[in-house]
């Protein structure tokens, strides 16, 4: 089959669940309110793509290129970011639902996540060096094995992460914070 190629396309209010999306690559293209909810992005190729308002819950991602996308106000739960493609994977999300999502052994370095819910995301084995996580609620987040050095979760909250089992060398976090980083001590600080 033919890879079709897109480039600086406006898709607005698209639903894609009926219509599936066309495999190929979409350089700079712009998705709108469009709905990929349980749809199949496969092989599918996204390169400096911006999605506002989109949702991509439970989309299959086998092989997914997603080379610097801005995700914005859009619903991606439980979304397996570990089979997209990792040539050049980079991403960010701004007033986004993740959650359920999974990142487990990704490279997540530098990647900003703002105003996110985070709610039991899966961060084992992540690269989550010099990210930055601001105000964003990582309640039942897992971290396991993950690199968070040089990260910045000063304003995130509701985490527990074991210094034991990540590297956090670096990491900012707030005062309030700190005591994600004490849980499993089940001590009181007041």
């Amino acid at each position: 089959m033919d890879r079709k190629y897109f480039e600086e396309n406006i898709f607005e209010k698209k639903n894609f669940t009926e219509t599936p999306i066309q495999t190929g690559e979409y350089e700079l293209c712009t998705f709108n309110g469009c709905d990929f909810s349980n749809t199949d992005l496969s092989n599918i190729t996204f390169t400096e793509c911006t999605f506002n308002g989109c949702n991509l819950s439970l989309a299959k991602l086998t092989n997914t290129g997603m080379r610097d996308l801005k995700f914005i106000d859009s619903k991606l739960l439980g979304l397996h970011f570990q089979d997209c493609s990792d040539f050049l994977f980079a991403v960010n999300f701004d007033k986004c639902i993740l959650n359920l999502s999974s990142f487990y052994k990704q490279k997540l370095k530098k990647t900003y996540f703002k105003d996110c819910s985070l709610y039991e995301v899966d961060f084992t084995e992540a690269d989550l060096s010099h990210a930055i996580l601001e105000n964003c609620d990582l309640s039942g987040a897992k971290f396991e094995k993950t690199n968070l050095e040089k990260s910045d979760l000063r304003s995130a909250f509701n985490y527990s992460i074991d210094p034991e089992l990540n590297k956090i060398k670096k990491a900012k976090f707030s005062k309030e914070g700190i005591t994600g980083l004490l849980d499993k001590y089940d001590i009181e600080i007041h």
